[in-house]
């Protein structure tokens, strides 16, 4: 019998991956294309496919970092405090919409809004509040922000200034993944030119002046959460990527001065071997986008990335069901190999996690780091005929919807066609029909379902939250130097006019945003004199 035969044989029915790919009955060595040992390469050598470190999590357990923020910034504290106390390892922080949008929490644009799907930081006072007691040179802080990403990063570099705390001894990660948001999420405020230059620019300040800081974490995850497979997740994220760097390289950046501070961020969802699988090409394909266009040493080669379980996998019905979700999750970003991991608390498709389920969500971290065996030995699914196929298979895939972008032009040029946002919703559109046919299995949704009505989970009074937070913002204003503030935001406004397409200089302008916060100004009075300057975003 030949081999295609022999496969055919072997089928049981048809059968896909949740990206489409064929799954075979059974997989044997000649499922594995030739020269695998060159294409895995040892753990922390390129391209990185079996790890970014040598001995990986026998030498450092990826970082624990829990999402958390909701209300004010003193309640956020206290569940930091909570977290970190529960064992977490690192910070990670949500912002309310207007916060995200760069609108303060007394524009009449925010009402209903203040506090409710994160924190609420309107001036450094708040971002004060929010990071009380906490050791920022010891402890590392992600922000999930992104239009206003250079003006939260002031803000924290302010307070550790305020608080005798050196620069050089700050870690963390801001977002700042501007592209993703006229794709999949939509807090975007300026046209896509003059963001992509303010991401630069941060680039070169995050290298100068805060060397521990990642300046953009690249999101995959917000595209997967839009509808997208896990193919389009790959290409759509290193297209951004590509545009980022390229936009820092022609700003006069060299490559290896930034690199280094890039990392990733990736949703996982539940097919274990495909989730595995991903990780794994993703690593191989940006070591090789990095050396072969722009020419990077090895070290800026390697992708580090944050893993985060699929919200949108969470389910509203029996959402008890969710914990084993999760933890189907958590195994495969550490069998993937992240440097980093939130596990969504099980609760979350209801409210805003409760303590309860997000310090469960930690505990079954640690439960895989501990007890399950993942970390004694580097990249333990390495070899395995399927997840060589499928890792071959993912890496193809999307370099092939990658080069369908660099054909358009880029991301920019894709993003203006429309053509990320046709793709994830053609995706989305056909997951939910799978769904609806019950070809896709869902337990307690379309199968397994109990008939129970989701329980409900009391929110807090956002009214009242929304009255204290615009009490405190009134409070810096009545307080601050009035004249001070217009004569920052004056400068911010001058040097902001040097990011315009076709300027003809260009002066660092973190030094003004961060003088603009030291005065007290707010997120909504920095994102409006930028406004002033670049105009705003409306899509086609």
């Amino acid at each position: 019998m030949t081999a295609g035969a022999d496969r055919a044989a072997a089928r049981d029915g048809a059968r896909t991956s949740p990206s489409g790919i064929d799954v075979a009955l059974a997989y044997r060595a000649d499922d594995v294309a030739p020269g695998l040992a060159e294409r895995l390469g040892e753990p922390g050598r390129f391209p990185f496919t079996r790890g970014v470190q040598p001995t990986m999590y026998r030498g450092r357990l990826w970082t624990m970092r829990q999402y958390a923020g909701f209300g004010t910034a003193t309640e956020t504290n206290a569940r930091f405090k909570l977290l970190l106390g529960a064992g977490q390892t690192g910070l990670s922080t949500a912002f309310d919409l207007p916060t995200q949008m760069g609108i303060d929490s007394d524009d009449p644009r925010a009402l209903g809004e203040v506090g409710r799907v994160g924190v609420a930081i309107d001036t450094v006072e708040d971002m004060h509040a929010l990071l009380a007691d906490l050791p920022l040179d010891a402890v590392s802080t992600s922000m999930t922000i992104n239009a206003t990403a250079s003006t939260l990063l002031a803000m924290y570099v302010v307070v550790a200034e305020e608080r005798g705390i050196p620069r050089a001894a700050l870690s963390g990660t801001i977002q700042n993944d501007i592209l993703k948001e006229y794709i999949a999420r939509g807090t975007y405020v300026y046209p896509p030119a003059p963001s992509l230059a303010l991401v630069a620019e941060t680039f070169r300040f995050c290298a100068t002046e805060v060397p521990r800081w990642n300046a953009i974490s690249i999101s995959g995850y917000h595209i997967r959460e839009a509808g997208a497979t896990a193919v389009q997740e790959l290409a759509f994220t290193f297209a951004n990527a590509m545009a980022y760097v390229r936009q820092a390289v022609d700003a006069g950046l060299d490559v290896d001065a930034f690199a280094g501070s890039l990392s990733f961020f990736f949703a996982c969802h539940n097919d274990l071997f495909e989730e595995v699988a991903k990780f794994r090409a993703a690593r191989r394909i940006w070591a090789r986008l990095m050396r072969e266009r722009f020419g990077a040493s090895d070290a800026s080669c390697r992708l580090r990335f944050h893993t985060q379980t699929g919200g949108v996998t969470l389910t509203a019905q029996q959402p008890l069901n969710n914990v084993v979700r999760v933890t189907v999750q958590a195994l495969a970003a550490a069998l993937g190999g992240t440097q980093s991991l939130h596990t969504n608390g099980y609760d979350e498709a209801l409210a805003l996690p409760t303590a309860e389920a997000a310090t469960l969500a930690l505990r079954t971290q640690q439960i895989v780091a501990y007890e399950s065996g993942v970390a004694q030995t580097v990249d333990p699914l390495a070899g395995s005929y399927y997840v060589e196929s499928l890792t071959d298979e993912l890496e193809r895939r999307a370099l092939e919807l990658l080069a369908r972008v660099d054909e358009m032009g880029g991301s920019v040029e894709a993003i203006s066609r429309g053509f990320f946002q046709d793709e994830i919703g053609r995706s989305a559109y056909e997951f939910q029909m799978r769904v609806e046919a019950g070809e896709t299995v869902i337990v307690g949704v379309n199968r397994f379902a109990d008939g129970e009505e989701p329980p409900i989970i009391p929110a807090p009074d956002y009214s009242a939250l929304e009255r204290e937070q615009k009490g405190r913002l009134a409070q810096v204003r009545a307080t601050r130097d009035g004249a001070a503030v217009e004569r920052a935001l004056a400068a911010v406004r001058t040097t902001a006019a040097g990011y315009l397409p076709g300027a003809s200089s260009r002066a660092p302008l973190m030094p003004a945003i961060i003088d603009a916060v030291r005065a007290r100004a707010s997120v909504g009075e920095i994102s409006a004199t930028l406004e002033q300057a670049w105009g705003k975003y409306t899509p086609r």
